[in-house]
């Protein structure tokens, strides 16, 4: 919420007072003095109790965004602002790698797994949550691959999976992750993908559905026809409609939100 403070024509009218020196130096200096007591008062209660009681200080209390956040990103953002992703769900980040999106999670208290496999990305994960939330287990971040998952089925609230899936190898490899991502899914669950796309571009196709993007890298890149026909096989409920950034001469990046449902969601996925 944004304040403005609004000066009424009536402050800007009214006469000003005679000019006193000595008095308008005196009322400030008196001013000044007695706004220093009342904050160094308020900063006393504060480092004393809060409103629980407990032990405080008022520097615990300054954390800047990026500390808060950490570098999530922002579409992962959206879902936590929205209520998607609350404090106390069971959250897999699958493709974790440093743990860009887990910083806000793991303080608010989110039971958190992750996967990648990256093993030097997952002990930095591991480090992150000893810090944030020193009661998880170190062994809730594993080094694995995405088409395996070391998870049961029906794991997780919700599951993360930004910005990996464009490095699939092929159709077969593509669809072995995304079944897996489904499989560790709750019935009610949300899944979270950020996935490369031709939505908005055009590529150089090198072989099925792997294209060289403009940076020369080659991914596997999606489209909206195969995104909701994924969609129906997997008998999935879309949270969002399909969201793209087309990021000028370079790449897309197309954000897939679904929603598992509570029965009958056993599908199977086929490009």
């Amino acid at each position: 919420m944004v304040h403005t403070t609004i000066i009424t024509t009536d402050i800007l009218c009214t006469p000003a007072p005679a000019f006193q020196p000595m008095a308008a130096t005196a009322t400030v200096a008196t001013a000044i003095a007695a706004e220093v007591t009342a904050v160094a008062d308020i900063r006393d209660d504060f480092n004393q109790t809060d409103v629980l009681g407990e032990q405080v200080s008022l520097t615990e209390t300054r954390m800047n965004v990026q500390e808060q956040f950490g570098q999530i990103d922002i579409y992962v953002f959206d879902q936590i602002l929205r209520g998607n992703i609350t404090s106390g769900m069971r959250v897999l980040d699958a493709g974790c790698g440093y743990g860009r999106n887990l910083v806000h999670l793991l303080r608010e208290g989110c039971e958190v797994f992750a996967v990648d496999a990256d093993a030097e990305g997952v002990e930095h994960v591991r480090a992150i949550a000893a810090q944030l939330a020193p009661d998880l287990a170190p062994t809730n971040f594993r080094v694995g691959q995405l088409d395996q998952i070391d998870f049961p089925d029906n794991f997780a609230d919700v599951v993360i999976c930004n910005s990996v899936l464009h490095f699939a190898r092929d159709d077969a490899h593509f669809l072995a992750i995304v079944a897996e991502l489904w499989r560790v899914l709750r019935p009610g669950g949300l899944l979270f993908c950020r996935l490369g796309s031709r939505i908005g571009m055009e590529f150089e196709r090198l072989r099925g559905n792997i294209f060289r993007i403009n940076d020369g890298s080659e991914w596997f890149l999606v489209d909206e026809a195969m995104l909701m026909r994924l969609t129906d096989q997997l008998n999935a409920v879309m949270v969002d409609p399909l969201k793209t950034t087309i990021v000028q001469d370079y790449r897309c990046m197309t954000t897939w939100v679904l929603r598992k449902r509570r029965t009958g969601s056993g599908g199977r996925a086929g490009v």
